[in-house]
């Protein structure tokens, strides 16, 4: 693969209600001081009023401070691509991908179409790709897997059992693969909680875009968890999610843009890329009573040791 293929996702899919929405790209913010890395990105999505290459993504993070990315494919065809274009020879070193079956996605495999009512490859089926994929080069990290009820209500059984069936072959895949695991969790804390307790978690388990309080974020902590903050940390509303972040410290904490989704404020609701982290940065170094240069430092140390990088 090129090292610039062409996105699998289009703009319209990020947030189809809004095609009013501000498409120009924040302008880029100062330097961090010392280097993060951004844990869980979705180059595979199109987004801005110009569509940057995946050179460009990299090129405007390292700009910023960012020294590495993960960039992540949740379904069959971005899963694909990111490890297509993570095992070649032409990816920059600083840039490695994360494979799974994203809940939602596996209840649509189980229903048999996806949202346009196009046939999908049985569950199983599916599952076997996504574990083929995972052991390939470049792969650092099996996600995001985990369970989503915010779309699956209670009563529809079958999608619920198959989220739950790809979470647990997911856990047992990362446990296999000596991989750490990426954890997309609404609306269903304690049901997560459940089905890591009851299979045992990966040795190293990251909350991705982490929502629940700071009582949840306790029981995470408790259990050797990391906790991954995206923009959305910065929002007004999310006084919730600062208080988890206080609640456990800086030690079990990682960052994210989940980009282009969760842009930081002041530029809520444009395109996000992985250079905007220093905002982020900025709320968690403040939140979290650190000097923003040790906030950087700690998160990157910790990061590296998630997912076998060498330190800066």
């Amino acid at each position: 693969m090129p090292l610039d293929p062409a996105p699998v996702h289009a703009r319209e899919e990020i947030d189809p209600r809004r095609s009013s929405r501000d498409r120009s790209w924040p302008p880029a913010p100062e330097p961090l001081p010392h280097p993060v890395i951004d844990n869980h990105c979705h180059l595979d999505f199109a987004d801005g009023d110009t569509e940057l290459s995946v050179t460009d993504h990299v090129q405007r993070a390292a700009e910023a401070g960012i020294r590495a990315q993960i960039t992540i494919g949740s379904d069959m065809a971005s899963a694909r691509w990111t490890a297509a274009l993570v095992g070649s020879p032409q990816c920059p070193p600083t840039l490695a991908g994360g494979v799974a079956l994203h809940p939602n996605e596996a209840a649509l495999h189980a229903r048999g179409t996806d949202h346009d009512g196009q046939a999908l490859e049985p569950l199983e089926q599916a599952l076997a790709e996504i574990a083929a994929l995972a052991a390939g080069p470049g792969i650092v990290t099996v996600g995001e897997t985990g369970l989503d009820w915010f779309r699956t209500k209670r009563g529809d059984d079958r999608a619920r059992d198959a989220q739950i069936t790809a979470f647990r072959m997911h856990i047992a895949l990362a446990k296999e693969l000596g991989l750490p695991m990426q954890i997309h969790d609404r609306d269903a804390h304690q049901d997560v909680l459940d089905v890591l307790d009851a299979d045992g978690a990966p040795e190293r388990t990251v909350l991705h875009c982490f929502s629940g309080d700071a009582e949840f974020a306790r029981e995470c902590a408790a259990r050797g968890y990391y906790l991954s903050f995206a923009g959305n940390v910065t929002f007004g509303n999310a006084q919730h999610l600062r208080e988890a972040l206080a609640a456990v410290g800086l030690e079990r904490v990682l960052v994210e843009t989940d980009a282009p989704f969760l842009t930081p404020v002041p530029y809520r609701g444009r395109p996000n890329s992985s250079y905007l982290i220093p905002h982020t940065m900025a709320t968690i170094a403040e939140v979290t009573g650190t000097d923003l240069e040790e906030a950087c430092r700690t998160i990157e140390a910790t990061t590296c040791a998630v997912y076998g990088w060498p330190a800066a």
